[in-house]
């Protein structure tokens, strides 16, 4: 690289710790950012950081080092992972990517629950702003999760009076008749996910509290059947597995001061053969509706284990092809 061809940029990082927390224990993170830009060298000299090589890539090193900055002087810790999606929304053109990680949603007992995606913050957004918000992607891209976080803000800060989860227990059909036990023995299966996130953000006994007053109500799809739903926020989880006229009929319970969201994954359809989603009909149906939001998340926003978005892609990839 001749000096003609290579600038210089420098960061002040002001404060010891916050310069600790950049660099990384035995400057891991600064390599990591170092060999994500290869054409660029990276050095700490006292509160600075120098960063010298090819005009763009250095441009861009700079970037992430200051998107990585907001996060720690807004005390919110680095890890491997979120450095690498800095990274990746700073070589995207992503502006301001730090501000989907620093945003987040207060759920109680000093929990805050926070994007860890950029289009997971673009989801976060729609929630708040729309009234009916359709969030369609992959399992664990945290479409189910970020609502309920929502919904339990709303909730606990009395936006609305109640919350209302509910999903299709498609395996039953929604006959729940024949199985054993009362309604609650019946549906567990089917909710149990919903309730593993709720005691998770307000514990097991603010949950069961909140049960038990009707603040909150978690119940299967086909009990919201000639019901207006007002003054609530409402979560359809799994509604690729509803039909037509069951996403119809969940719709129109909106009622005053309510917000619905409804959360599924169009390529995990468990409907019989033939049987057309309820979720891929409206997401065509009521687009240009206004009030109506609509996000979609992919592999880039799974947010489990780092093989599960491979895992993910790989199906996708092969269901394009029509392979069997």
């Amino acid at each position: 690289m001749t000096q003609a061809s290579s600038i210089e940029a420098r960061l002040r990082v002001s404060g010891n710790s916050h310069m600790l927390a950049l660099l990384g224990e035995r400057d891991a993170f600064l390599r990591q950012v170092e060999q994500a830009f290869p054409q660029v060298q990276i050095v700490a000299r006292g509160d600075e950081l120098v960063i010298t090589g090819v005009p763009e890539t250095v441009e861009q090193a700079k970037t992430a080092f200051e998107e990585l900055l907001v996060l720690v002087e807004r005390r919110l810790p680095l890890d491997a992972d979120r450095i690498q999606r800095i990274i990746s929304l700073v070589k995207s053109d992503v502006r301001k990517p730090s501000a989907a990680f620093s945003d987040g949603v207060a759920v109680g007992r000093g929990k805050v629950i926070r994007p860890k995606t950029f289009n997971q913050k673009v989801y976060l957004d729609a929630i708040r702003k729309g009234t009916v918000v359709f969030g369609i992607g992959p399992a664990g891209t945290g479409k189910t999760y970020l609502a309920m976080a929502v919904a339990v803000e709303a909730v606990t800060s009395g936006l609305v009076s109640r919350l209302i989860l509910t999903r299709p227990a498609v395996e039953a059909g929604e006959r729940l008749g024949f199985l054993p036990g009362d309604l609650a023995a019946k549906v567990d299966p089917y909710l149990r996910p919903l309730y593993d996130a709720l005691y998770e953000m307000l514990g097991p006994e603010d949950t069961q509290r909140r049960l038990e007053l009707g603040t909150i109500e978690i119940a299967p799809l086909a009990y919201m059947r000639g019901r207006t739903l007002n003054d609530a926020f409402v979560v359809l989880d799994e509604a690729q597995n509803t039909s037509p006229e069951q996403m119809k009929m969940f719709l129109t319970r909106l009622g005053f001061n309510t917000k619905m969201v409804i959360t599924g994954d169009i390529t995990q359809v468990d409907l019989p053969s033939g049987r057309v989603s309820g979720l891929r009909q409206a997401r065509s149906v009521l687009k240009d509706i206004e009030g109506i939001e609509r996000v979609e998340l992919t592999a880039e926003d799974v947010v489990r284990h780092r093989i599960v978005a491979s895992i993910v892609e790989a199906y996708r990839l092969f269901e394009e092809k029509g392979d069997r």
